[in-house]
């Protein structure tokens, strides 16, 4: 199956689940929480309000060498959204991509994703926790804040 295909999919269309591809095209599943949305929300609101000029998404898929993964929050220019705007899967990450930990979500699967959104031309990967902890990298190693948004709050408050 192909990310085209999982959109069109009408039963796929209204599940409570965040849905990925794998990289032999098979359906990952994962539940989202209200706290998850919450977070999500939030990091969007934010980024919108720190960054005037660009555009905040949410569940944005990117497609990489591994399937289709799911940012929960992202944020891409004006010129990156250019490219990606009408493609069902974006083709270049966002600058941004944020990752809201679920409690299915482990270490591995998050760094491995994160390494796919660099390699897909992503900035900064952003993981906010359960708990509303943020951690920031770049493509070379975590960072103490965000190089993009300075003034990023370390913890989100709900």
């Amino acid at each position: 199956m192909n990310w085209q295909q999982v959109c069109e999919h009408p039963s796929l269309k209204d599940m409570p689940f965040r849905i990925e591809l794998n990289e032999t095209g098979q359906i990952i599943m994962s539940p989202v929480s209200i706290m998850h949305s919450l977070y999500s929300s939030k990091i969007g609101n934010m980024l919108t309000s720190f960054l005037k000029k660009g555009s905040t998404l949410s569940e944005s898929a990117i497609r990489t060498r591994k399937g289709t993964k799911v940012a929960d929050v992202a944020w891409v220019s004006p010129e990156r959204l250019k490219i990606i705007r009408h493609e069902s899967d974006a083709s270049v990450a966002p600058e941004i991509c944020v990752g809201v930990l679920s409690e299915s979500d482990t270490d591995s699967e998050m760094k491995i994703k994160r390494q796919l959104y660099f390699e897909n031309g992503a900035l900064e990967v952003w993981i906010c926790d359960q708990n509303g902890c943020m951690r920031f990298y770049n493509a070379d190693r975590e960072l103490e804040t965000s190089e993009l948004v300075p003034d990023f709050p370390k913890m989100i408050e709900i």
